[in-house]
């Protein structure tokens, strides 16, 4: 069996005393340990400094980099954050590196399982999987490509990240998909495996807004990202058959108009647009190409 890929994971965080002990201890029981873990505090105004300092004086792989202190929280921070600390440990001789929250739980084996299917396959460039929410919610595979990896956790082969020139400096978000994207325009596959399930410690985007907030922020997120109009449509009546029933998609509907309407600008190229749309189509047409061929086999049947 092949050895396992040699890994560090920057895990920018702010202000999550509340949460990040648990991420801790769950880092401490994986198979596979980091190569170094380095969490980049962003500005915590809290306790999150003095949890991380207790844990890097006994844990040598553990370290702890203070970044300035900033008024509002938001994603470019996350991105600037991760991007300043993979600059930092270029002389590292790791092999693959993961963005990982500072609010989540995962299995003693993770990364021993992520960094395997990076060992299988040399095109695999991004990987990761699910998180569940608090909630209980874990998104659905059958209606979600597999080609987008939660920002909750993207593990990067250091050859693709080193491409891709690290995260995108979005204050609206997405840059775990442009991330994705922008390793697939570069020729790198990227998949999720459902094989394995994270635990989110915080429901998604409630660090700032309620449930309503949230869900009109990821349509206005959708439409930065460019979302094709038809798929944001099919992706409103799914939502509003999850709770709570109409609201949330109607707020995913309305965050995405607005935006459309307000011509806010986006964060990637034409040319990432016009692959998002293209996966986009493709997507739904093999979609509706599964749902058809089990009534046409059971029609051909039934004329024989």
């Amino acid at each position: 069996m092949p050895e396992s890929l040699s890994y560090v994971v920057i895990t920018p965080a702010r202000n999550e005393a509340e949460r990040i002990e648990q991420t801790i201890q769950a880092m401490l029981q994986q198979t596979v340990p980091p190569l170094r873990w380095i969490i980049a505090s962003d500005g915590s105004t809290d306790s999150t400094d003095a949890i991380v300092t207790r844990y890097t004086e006994q844990i040598p792989w553990i370290r702890l980099a203070r970044m300035p202190e900033r008024a509002e929280r938001h994603f470019a921070g996350k991105a600037q954050s991760f991007n300043s600390v993979l600059a930092s440990i270029q002389e590292l001789p790791y092999q693959a590196v993961a963005c990982m929250d500072a609010d989540v739980c995962i299995a003693p084996d993770y990364y021993a399982f992520l960094l395997d299917k990076l060992v299988s396959n040399d095109m695999l460039g991004v990987v990761g999987t699910p998180f569940r929410e608090l909630s209980g919610e874990v998104y659905d595979y059958r209606y979600v490509s597999v080609i987008n990896i939660d920002g909750k956790c993207q593990l990067f082969r250091r050859s693709c990240m080193e491409q891709i020139g690290g995260y995108v400096l979005s204050m609206g978000g997405n840059i775990d998909t442009i991330a994705c994207l922008s390793a697939r325009a570069k020729g790198w596959k990227t998949r999720v495996f459902p094989e394995r399930i994270g635990t989110h410690l915080r429901q998604t985007g409630t660090a700032r807004r309620g449930l309503l907030g949230a869900r009109f922020n990821e349509g206005m997120r959708d439409y930065l990202i460019g979302n094709h109009p038809v798929w944001q449509l099919l992706r409103m009546a799914y939502q509003m058959k999850l709770k709570p029933y109409f609201l949330r998609g109607a707020a995913i509907e309305l965050g995405y108009i607005w935006s459309a309407l307000h011509r806010v600008e986006r964060p990637i190229s034409a040319e990432l647009i016009a692959l998002r749309r293209r996966e986009q189509m493709h997507h739904l047409a093999d979609l509706v190409w599964k749902k058809c061929r089990p009534h046409a086999a059971r029609k051909t049947r039934h004329e024989d």
